[in-house]
Parts: structure tokens; sequence; C-alpha cells
């Protein structure tokens, strides 16, 4: 079979992509090594898929259903790889690839350097990959989301390889600070959101592993559990980081509605009560995020998704 690459993880990669990366290049071999090499019966490229990775639904030798995905190195596939062996399945999409690292998070890490392992592949249960919770009318939507999110917040391993949210955030602090050097437009918001950045991680409440990036899309329909969640890109640090890039989905129907500015407000307020999360922590990594996201959008030319993120920041 040819394993070609949805449009949509074409353009999405090629907007991040390094010079001189092949990695798209690539992987219709990687895609076929790795289904001779587990014995896999392919069933079809999931379309439009994900924005990092190719996803393809496959059965196993045994006739199990099951997904194989493949990430490039920039997708930190190991680490995600790590942190589904550390929920075991718990609010989460479980590993399959039992050559993939065992059951805990050290061994899932060193699967890149187990020989003949293909780094950047992952075996997954199945679920419903057209069913999310998405889906579901948005007051719903956002009750078993966060209920699935509470499920994935636990203790990380002592001895982990994830990045912590001072980290990640870090990194994308210095890019948003080029952004606002080059954009005087939006250095008000590029300074408020580091600002609040800064005061946040002075004093962390608690240290959990965390999803990354959670929204309603990355919960699908499963047969184990009603709703589990895929696709994780894992970060240890507080709780309020990973419900903050719940709080802003379909924000294009937020920015469209007169009442936005307060709904945003209320959905804040309920989540944080709802999951035991400080309301004006909750503010202000959702600040932080929109912010973020925003200024990187505007950097690779999505000016419409910038639009909509600066001005959802705005109402914060």
């Amino acid at each position: 079979m040819a394993f070609e690459p949805p449009r949509r993880l074409v353009r999405a990669l090629g907007e991040t992509a390094p010079d001189g990366d092949d990695w798209l290049a690539k992987l219709p071999e990687v895609a076929e090594r790795a289904v001779a090499r587990r014995e896999l019966a392919v069933e079809r490229v999931q379309v439009p898929g994900g924005r990092s990775s190719l996803v393809v639904l496959v059965r196993t030798a045994e006739g199990a259903s099951a997904v194989l995905k493949l990430a490039p190195r920039r997708a930190r596939p190991e680490s995600e790889r790590a942190a589904l062996a550390h929920w075991g399945g718990r609010g989460a999409v479980q590993l399959r690839d039992v050559e993939g690292g065992g059951g805990t998070a050290e061994g899932a890490a060193g699967v890149a350097g187990v020989a003949g392992v293909d780094e950047g592949v992952l075996l997954l249960e199945r679920l419903h990959p057209d069913v999310s919770v998405r889906s579901l009318p948005e007051a719903k939507a956002l009750l078993e989301a966060a209920g699935t999110l509470r499920r994935l917040w636990v203790e990380p391993p002592a001895s982990h390889p994830f990045e912590t949210v001072a980290e990640r955030t870090g990194r994308q602090a210095e890019a948003m600070r080029a952004g606002a050097a080059a954009d005087a437009e939006i250095a008000p918001l590029v300074d408020a959101a580091l600002a609040v950045r800064a005061e946040l991680l002075a004093e962390p409440p608690e240290r959990r592993l965390l999803h990354g990036t959670f929204r309603q899309s990355k919960v699908l329909a499963g047969d184990r559990m009603p709703w589990l969640a895929v696709g994780p890109d894992p970060v240890v640090g507080e709780s309020a980081f990973d419900l903050a890039r719940l709080v802003r989905d379909r924000v294009e129907d937020l920015i469209a509605q007169p009442s936005g500015a307060s709904t945003t407000r209320r959905r804040i307020k309920r989540l944080a009560e709802s999951l035991e999360v400080d309301q004006e922590r909750l503010r202000g990594w959702t600040l932080f995020r929109a912010v973020e996201s925003g200024v990187r959008a505007r950097r690779v030319g999505r000016e419409q998704d910038a639009e909509l993120l600066l001005e959802f920041a705005g109402w914060l």
C-alpha cells in the first residue's frame, strides 16, 4: 500500500520543518518497514489525520484492531510513549507494542536506543478515530473532557524524561519576544503574557504529569472506556497549565458570540471549580497559552488563526 501523507500533515509539518528535514520523504519507507516488522495488515491511512504524525488503521497478526502512529523526532514521540506507558491506559489510549518498553515510563523512554526498534513508531489501542468529545454539545463536551483530564494528572515517575512547564514555556517565551520585537501591535499582549508566566512559575502549587496539548479533539470514543485521551505532548508541572488549552476550545464560536468574553470568564470559573484548580492561575495560563499560539500562528502565516487567538487573549 502507498502511505501517502494527508495534506493536513504535509502542510503542518511544512510550517515547522527545519532546513534539510527529510522525514516526509522517508515516511513511506519507514511505514512499510514498521508494518512488515510487526506483521500488520493495513486497512487505511486516517484522513484528515493529525498535524504531527501519520496515523494508520491496522490489524495485528492475531486479527486485533490497532493503530500505527509514525511521528518525526521533533514531535517527541518517545516522550509520548513514556507517558502512555506511565498512565497504563488510565484515561489514555494504551500502548500495544510490547517491544516498546514494557509497562514503565523508564522502559518506554529507552526504546529509541534498543536495536531494531523504529524510533517514532507507536502501536496503539484502536479507538473510534472519527468520534471525539467535540461532537457532543458544548456543555457535555467540556464535562467529559475535564473528567478525562482529571484521570491523567498523576505523579510523574521519580526519574522521568519529560520537559517541565518552565522549560517548555521558556523556549516559547523566547519566540514570543522575537515576535513582539518585529510587530509592535502584539507587544502589549506579549508583555502581559510573559509577566504572568513569571508570576505563575515563582510558586507552582503542584507537580503532575500533564497531557501537554489537551483539547476536545484529543479525546476519542473507546470500547474499554467511553472516552480516552490521545496524542499527548507530555510535560511536568501544575494542572492549570493543562486545563488552559481546554478553556479556548471552539474559540471561533466564542469570538462569534456577542457574549464571548463573558462566556469565557464563566468557562474559566466552571472548569476551575470542577477540577479544583485556582481560578486566577487558570486565567493566567490561558492568557499565556493563547498569546503564544497566536504569535506562533502569525509567524507561520496563519493570520486568521492568529487574529482569533489574540482577540481571545485580549478578553483575559
